[in-house]
């Protein structure tokens, strides 16, 4: 019997290495785990392999062929990149990076709606009745999901699903509802023209969520803003704060000698006559009891609020504040603001612009037990100022007469309670003591105000455009001392990249396209062509 040559056998060592390494890919691939058994046969193979490559290359000498050398070059090379091609698709999907290069952050949610979406507690869903899914909506749904567990969304065919269709009462297809536990809301109705917007999902996911309502009064009775719609209202910052789960109301100190205790914050807006001395000790009171104001003094108006002011160590202007920095659409009685002061209102703010129609200064000087914060920076002189000569046509600077920009059109301002009016429980008394005001606010140990040299920017109209609605909304979360609710969220909206073209433009467009350039690089070919001749 002849036996078979060592040689021979060494030759074919390569096939039972490949079996051995095909066998434990193949259990890993079935078996969806990488555990000892696939990965023994695996190194069991590749040291067969290991072990032939040596073999081969004493014998044939192969492995000093240039041929050999290049090729295994190549295969390194080969290999080398689906290694990196691997360890880059594995990072990607365990560790998801997303950058959004748009200039406004069109595709990323606000910080606002990460805060409010990552305290969530309980489960919230989302339910999307329609047939078709909109991409630009399932990703932005995706980016509130990926924030928190307990946010979950589902889409839905009305016709498929009639029991559930019935429950949530749904009249239409595109009706998006929030549900969580026994609640269930109408966010919107999205539709070709509609898309579902962060700022409804956000205030809507708010009021769902939300365990107490604050109480926003608005003073009346003095010419303030109407609180419904018309000329000079402010209808629009009314509804934003229902969005936000606040309850608004108006009131009038005339009538009512105080301020009702269920009020988080009291607003007075544009105020064109004078209050009382007594509704302005009843101001005063709610104050000192834990209340909070925010107080938008138009120029050119007196409410007497002076005493209250002074207390706190603000006193308003009566120059009005100039802006001639070149904005021809809005005009110099317009001041425009980019910097803000580092305060929770206007923190996320940056470099935005909101702009003050018609506004005054608005000055502050150091009071003890009084923490005050500049909020809203005009531009330095000499583009801003605060002009005194309100009837002179020609805006310029006086000396002695006018002030200097940068100007504060608003302040925000806290001061601790003394110890004796916090809310803490006490003893029952033996005799009957004289009684202590009682906080309007029981959980609260300071009072709040914000103090702004401008109303017209909270106006319909003005409201929603730049930050001038972020600006209203902030100051009045910040002064109910909302502290755990998110402030406002600025709309996303893409910047107008268009260039608008005259018809004579755009034919010279179309002939250099058309008919230059073709000529250009014709020409350019040919004398290439003649010099190499």
């Amino acid at each position: 019997m002849k036996s078979i040559p060592t040689k021979k056998l060494w030759k074919y060592l390569i096939w039972p290495g490949l079996f051995l390494v095909a066998a434990g890919l193949t259990i890993a691939v079935v078996s969806d785990s990488w555990g000892t058994v696939p990965l023994a046969f695996i190194i069991a193979g590749a040291v067969v392999i290991s072990i032939w490559l040596i073999w081969q290359s004493q014998e044939s000498k192969w492995w000093r062929r240039r041929s050999t050398q290049a090729g295994t070059n190549a295969l390194a090379a080969t290999l080398a990149v689906l290694v990196i091609l691997g360890l880059i698709n594995f990072l990607a999907s365990r560790y998801e990076v997303r950058v959004d290069l748009t200039e406004t952050q069109l595709f990323t949610l606000a910080p606002e709606s990460k805060q409010l979406v990552k305290n969530l507690k309980q489960p919230v869903k989302v339910w999307v009745f329609d047939v078709a899914q909109n991409s630009q909506d399932r990703e932005l749904l995706e980016n509130y999901q990926k924030q928190n567990s307990n946010f979950k969304y589902e889409y839905v065919d009305p016709q498929a699903r009639p029991g559930l269709t019935e429950k949530f009462g749904v009249k239409d297809y595109g009706e998006v509802y929030l549900e969580s536990g026994n609640k269930r809301q109408l966010v919107q109705v999205v539709n070709v023209n509609d898309r579902l917007s962060e700022i409804r999902l956000t205030n809507s996911l708010q009021q769902i969520t939300s365990t107490s309502t604050a109480k926003v009064y608005f003073l009346q009775g003095h010419g303030e803003r109407s609180l419904s719609a018309g000329e000079g209202a402010i209808s629009q910052a009314v509804q934003a704060l229902g969005n936000k789960s606040y309850t608004t109301a108006p009131i009038n100190l005339v009538e009512k000698s105080t301020v009702p205790s269920d009020a988080n914050v009291v607003v007075v807006a544009g105020p064109k006559r004078e209050l009382f001395a007594t509704e302005v000790k009843a101001l005063q009171n709610y104050l000192n009891q834990g209340g909070n104001l925010v107080l938008m003094i138009d120029p050119g108006t007196d409410p007497k609020l002076d005493s209250l002011l002074k207390e706190w160590g603000v006193k308003l202007d009566n120059r009005l504040a100039v802006d001639v920095s070149g904005n021809v659409a809005l005009g110099p009685a317009v001041p425009i603001v980019t910097n803000y002061g580092e305060h929770p209102i206007t923190k996320d703010f940056a470099n935005g612009i909101s702009f003050y129609r018609l506004a005054r200064p608005v000055d502050t000087t150091p009071v003890p037990g009084i923490e005050s914060t500049k909020l809203l920076l005009t531009k330095p002189y000499p583009n801003t100022w605060a002009e005194s000569d309100l009837k002179s046509e020609n805006l310029e600077f006086n000396e002695g007469k006018d002030l200097k920009g940068p100007l504060t059109l608003g302040v925000a301002l806290k001061r601790k309670l003394p110890a004796a009016t916090q809310a803490t429980p006490s003893p029952t008394p033996t005799t009957s003591p004289t009684p202590s005001p009682t906080p309007s606010n029981p959980t609260a140990n300071e009072s709040r105000m914000v103090v702004l040299g401008d109303s017209d920017f909270a106006t319909d109209g003005s409201f929603t455009q730049q930050l001038n609605g972020d600006v209203f909304l902030n100051s009045v979360n910040w002064s109910s001392q909302q502290d755990s609710q998110p402030l406002s969220i600025r709309p996303k909206e893409p910047k107008n990249r268009r260039i608008n073209l005259t018809a004579s433009q755009a034919g010279i467009l179309a002939l250099s396209s058309l008919l230059v350039l073709p000529l250009i690089g014709f020409a350019v070919a040919v004398i290439l062509w003649w010099l190499r001749r």
